[in-house]
């Protein structure tokens, strides 16, 4: 697909993210840990790049999407269920939606689920038939219905959407489940996820125009960057060359592993960058197999 054309005279790319929420802190964090850093305007809505030629919109989250579509901004941080929720809005009117996924981040996990009552012998989806669900994501609530084969009243409901039950108002929910305290305390079991959800960067279907794309290539490398270290540890050990395949067999969420002889002999000093967590019982296992002097370090930064 051709270049989206950048709005006339800019050439600094423009991120939104959520002024105030959940997703907020943390994806300041993310883009801070890729050395980026702003200076706030006194209306706290954006934030003008110091060191690169990146600037924060602070915004609603639910209106990410749409700045992104309108080419106000390039790039957002934004849950998945409300990309894909309007997403799916745009679906059932005929318009595509210029806006997609472009990374997943790691942080702000949840699922959109359907809850019944407690004292539902839950069967499966034709039980929803003639019922009515409350949600605050009837895009997605119909698309499943549909792919269902269902016929269901949504009732659409922007806040304690769990409560609509015990009210009266609705037979089932579908709603985002965290920790499901929420759910519990209203009665309510969760019994089937319809999205699995976590902040995303998201950015418009076309390419960007070149004078921001590089830029836009930039953050990418620099998040990738940081995601690949997140619970990243360098771990630097010696071995004898018999025992090295033993070892390296207790890595295999590790990179290639450097090694070099000892004063010519038989002992590998070795170093692995290891992409999992490295706990006390994983050292005790890679010295029975022959691994001594271990070391693990942290790792602050990475670009491939």
């Amino acid at each position: 697909m051709s270049p989206k054309p950048a709005p006339a005279g800019r050439d600094r790319l423009r991120i939104a993210i959520q002024k105030n929420g959940r997703l907020s802190e943390p994806a300041r964090a993310l883009l801070g840990s890729c050395g980026l850093s702003w200076r706030e305007s006194p209306d706290k809505l954006f934030c003008y790049g110091d060191n690169a030629p990146v600037d924060l919109l602070l915004v609603r989250d639910d209106d990410i999407p749409g700045l992104i579509d309108s080419g106000l901004c390039d790039l957002g941080i934004v849950g998945r269920n409300v990309l894909v929720e309007q997403a799916s809005e745009r679906d059932e009117t005929g318009k595509p939606a210029n806006f997609r996924e472009w990374r997943a981040l790691g942080f702000g996990g949840c699922r959109l689920s359907l809850a019944v009552p407690n004292e539902w012998d839950w069967r499966g989806p034709a039980q929803l038939q003639d019922r009515r669900i409350a949600t605050s994501y009837p895009a997605l609530t119909r698309a499943w219905l549909r792919e269902q084969g269902v016929q269901a009243e949504v009732l659409v409901l922007s806040g304690s959407v769990e409560i609509a039950p015990r009210l009266g108002q609705a037979d089932v929910v579908c709603d985002l489940v965290s920790s499901g305290a929420t759910l519990s305390a209203n009665q309510l079991k969760p019994v089937c996820d319809l999205l699995q959800s976590e902040a995303v960067l998201a950015g418009p279907v076309a390419d960007l125009d070149p004078l921001l794309a590089g830029t836009a290539q930039m953050l990418l490398r620099r998040i990738d960057g940081v995601m690949r270290i997140r619970d990243s540890k360098l771990l630097m050990f010696q071995a004898p060359r018999g025992s090295v395949a033993d070892v390296l067999r207790l890595l295999p969420d590790a990179e290639p592993a450097t090694s070099y002889a000892v004063d010519g002999g038989d002992l590998l000093a070795m170093q692995a960058l290891c992409h999992g967590v490295v706990t006390w019982q994983r050292l005790e296992e890679l010295k029975r197999a022959g691994a001594r002097g271990l070391m693990v370090l942290p790792v602050e930064r990475m670009l491939a």
